[in-house]
């Protein structure tokens, strides 16, 4: 059931959120050991959040729901976070205040019983930790899940939760909804906050992933908005992004885009899948034609955008120090993140500078194109299918080697990590095998509406509930 059933079975009395809570332990129970997809769990303080949601009014639009927080960024206080690494795990660290957005999941009536698993640090697009070992896809257990968000998708796809915390430095939410066929909306730069220690002007955003369209339209209603400090304020919705569920989205003008513009490989099943979604977008009223920014061909993009991320790598390693008491060593960290660390670290403050005074000129190349007249851009959502598992393992003769495989893999996502734009992928396809394929649609910069709006025409067009079975049933 989508959360907003859920919900509505607890408010029509049908169910209490102990109930509900108790049936989401019993699925984590039996599908968890197969796929790995939840590493830390508190169960009591869930089942004593529920208990005194049983007896309750409420108006909050999920109330009663369970859900799982990742296991990266967000604060929850008096429970443990490990940031995917295992120095913080074997240290035990427990944070003593609550994320901004934490805050708000609870205020909207969602009952967090655990963390999902993800990647040290969210650094690469699989969620293989050392510290946890991988999490493995529902729908082929030889197959990764994506990341970092991989817990997160992991447990929806398994029907663990219906709604799951999760985020996007450079594709993590839409890599895993691709991954595992999930709806995943990388909400425009701003539109959710960051408090306290996040800032809103960087590549990363917060928010879910979900099965329904409807369900990350109402999880965005119950979440956006400015916190104190915010560096960056996505422009108000002029309605409740649920009202954009079924509304008409007129005739819009959408650029295709089934290739990779610098020339790296993409599998025939990502390009038919985007094909097929052109049709089916023609067929809705929608205008299609092969077009994109040009920008998407800078080939100083990845250079520039890998650069910056290893300085997010760096700073992990000092923030990881001052956790640990003392200087982290090559012991602490895993191989691509301490050489991803050492790369910044021969770097200068000028270089950093530089990258960042090129990464404003890309954005704002990339946005002319919608500025001339196109309302969205429809991409893969990745060049590739999901990898096996184990893909990504580090390789100490070559540290890099995860990363450079990354690179070959999300060709689509990052760009829009660094515009700031919105971008959401849907499961509107699958391999011969039965993987979900996504496909990515990416808005103007506050255009989150719009991306909802078209992704609920499609939903309704191609439904992609048959989706859900998975290889665990």
């Amino acid at each position: 059931m989508s959360a907003i059933e859920q919900a509505r079975l607890v408010r029509e009395k049908k169910a209490s959120p102990s109930e509900l809570l108790e049936a989401t332990i019993e699925r984590y129970n039996e599908y968890n050991p197969h796929i790995n997809a939840v590493n830390i769990v508190w169960l009591e303080h869930a089942r004593e959040l529920a208990k005194k949601a049983d007896g309750m009014q409420s108006d909050a639009p999920f109330h009663g729901v369970p859900t799982l927080f990742k296991d990266l960024g967000l604060l929850y206080a008096g429970q443990r976070l490990s940031q995917g690494n295992k120095a913080v795990k074997a240290l035990n660290y427990v944070p003593q205040e609550t994320s901004e957005l934490a805050a708000r999941f609870v205020a909207a009536g969602l009952i967090p019983f655990g963390r999902t698993n993800s990647c040290e640090w969210g650094s690469l697009p699989v969620t293989e930790p050392e510290a946890w070992g991988p999490t493995r896809n529902p729908h082929d257990l030889s197959r990764t899940c994506g990341g970092s968000s991989g817990g997160a998708g992991a447990a929806v796809a398994a029907g663990i939760v219906s709604v799951a915390h999760a985020s996007d430095g450079g594709g993590s939410i839409r890599i895993p909804a691709s991954c595992n066929g999930l709806v995943g909306l990388k909400p425009s730069r701003g539109r959710v906050s960051l408090a306290p220690l996040g800032d809103e002007a960087g590549f990363s955003v917060h928010f879910a992933v979900t099965h329904t369209v409807a369900d990350t339209a109402a999880m965005l209603d119950a979440v956006h908005g400015s916190g104190i400090g915010d560096g960056v304020v996505a422009p108000p919705p002029s309605r409740p992004f649920i009202q954009e569920i079924g509304a008409d989205a007129g005739s819009l003008r959408i650029g295709l885009l089934d290739h990779d513009p610098l020339g790296m490989h993409v599998d025939t099943e990502c390009r038919d899948a985007v094909r097929a979604t052109a049709t089916l977008l023609e067929s809705l009223g929608h205008h299609v034609d092969e077009s994109y920014p040009s920008a998407l061909a800078d080939a100083s993009f990845p250079p520039r955008f890998g650069a910056m991320w290893a300085t997010v790598q760096a700073v992990s390693r000092d923030s990881l120090s001052a956790l640990l008491g003392r200087p982290a060593t090559s012991e602490d960290i895993e191989a691509v993140n301490w050489a991803q660390a050492e790369y910044a670290a021969r770097s200068s403050a000028v270089d950093y500078a530089k990258s960042v005074a090129a990464s404003a000129m890309f954005r704002r190349a990339l946005a002319q194109w919608w500025h001339d007249g196109y309302d969205l851009l429809l991409t893969p959502t990745l060049a590739r299918i999901p990898f096996p598992v184990g893909s990504f393992t580090n390789d100490p003769n070559d540290p890099l080697k995860p990363s450079k495989l990354a690179g070959q893999w999300v060709r689509f996502t990052s760009q829009f990590n660094m515009s700031g734009q919105p971008a959401i992928s849907l499961p509107l396809a699958r391999t011969a095998t039965g993987l979900p394929i996504g496909v990515q649609l990416v808005a103007a910069y506050g255009r989150d509406d719009l991306l909802l709006r078209v992704a609920s025409q499609l939903e309704a067009a191609a439904p992609w509930k048959a989706f859900t079975t998975t290889a665990l049933d």
